[in-house]
């Protein structure tokens, strides 16, 4: 293993240090391993938090800023982050209005977001929850309970969060979270396996000529195990399986995001994402709004997701609507 690092058993804290300072907008907590605003939530502004295992950078870290996040919390790598640390994350984005809890589809992320919630309206702070579950390529598997949740979760928290900006209700913001999830479906294929510090290896064999179709951001094994195939066989798989599960019209518009799972050079991506246009194109369906690049990763995994929203207009209007945060900024 070769990895930028002084030790494994400081790598999130030594991140941490190197967030702040290159961020002066956020306010890092490295005592409780929290992100926030630097100014806090707005008085009367809904709050916004998640947070999950650390290595899938710039989630959620990268996303906390104006138009998304107000807070974050980043657990150990590919760990859920503890009740206490997501308690201490809900009460850095209180401003009053009640806080929006974004979870992925994991077992402990799902439990431990749970438990601070059930904590917080103790503390008279208001909770909703948003479960994320955007992953077609399996239903169960030994992280979950139901579908996983994968890119959605970067839909969800800039389009819920341009909303909360705006000044609407807990419920309003909690409603349209799980809108854009229930809009929202997913597929990864992986070309390698990625490699955690702690364990120093790569955490499943995967042949040269081989890759995993349907694979989970912590190198979860998904659908089946089959030969390399070329970029044109691997989107038409993925949105196959997008595309059976969300049908699309025609006359429904999209937002689009190819994904690098964090081993995955830009040029691959696009090259990705115009095959994933064409095909789209051939069926009739409009891509309105689009992403390419790092947003949800996993470590060192040479691999891509494709995450496809079915998007009303009041969707791509919160989707425009102005963002600055580490990983995401336009309109201001």
């Amino acid at each position: 293993m070769k990895k930028f690092l002084n030790t494994a058993e400081t790598m999130i804290a030594d991140a941490l240090l190197g967030l702040s300072a290159a961020h002066p907008e956020l306010r890092v907590d490295f005592d409780r391993k929290i992100i926030a605003r630097a100014g806090g939530t707005r008085r009367g502004k809904v709050g916004l938090v998640s947070g999950g295992g650390s290595g899938h950078e710039p989630l959620h870290g990268g996303f906390v800023g104006t138009g998304m996040l107000d807070a974050a919390c980043p657990g150990e790598v590919f760990t859920s982050p503890v009740p206490d640390q997501i308690l201490a994350a809900t009460a850095a984005a209180n401003g009053g209005a009640g806080v929006v809890h974004i979870v992925k589809n994991y077992t402990g992320d799902v439990m431990n977001f749970q438990m601070a919630a059930e904590l917080a309206s103790d503390a008279d702070v208001a909770v909703e929850t948003v479960l994320v579950n955007d992953d077609v390529a399996v239903k169960d598997s030994t992280w979950t309970a139901g579908r996983r949740g994968t890119g959605a979760t970067v839909f969800v928290e800039k389009i819920a969060g341009a909303l909360a900006e705006r000044g609407a209700s807990l419920s309003e913001v909690a409603a349209m979270g799980r809108a854009v999830n229930a809009a929202s479906r997913s597929f990864a294929v992986a070309l390698t396996a990625c490699t955690t510090p702690a364990a120093g290896k790569p955490g499943f064999d995967l042949p040269a000529d081989e890759m995993e179709v349907g694979v989970g951001i912590h190198g979860e094994p998904g659908r089946r195990r089959e030969k390399l195939g070329t970029a044109k066989q691997i989107v038409a798989t993925a949105l196959d399986a997008i595309l059976s599960d969300q049908p699309i019209a025609a006359a429904d518009a999209t937002i689009v995001m190819v994904n690098g799972l964090g081993g995955t050079p830009l040029i691959e991506l696009y090259l990705l994402f115009g095959e994933v246009s064409a095909n789209l194109n051939r069926k009739g369906i409009r891509i309105a709004r689009t992403l390419v690049g790092n947003y949800i990763t996993s470590l060192d995994m040479a691999g891509a997701s494709i995450t496809i929203c079915k998007a009303d207009e009041r969707m791509i209007d919160l989707w425009d609507a102005p963002v600055h945060t580490p990983a995401l900024r336009w309109g201001l």
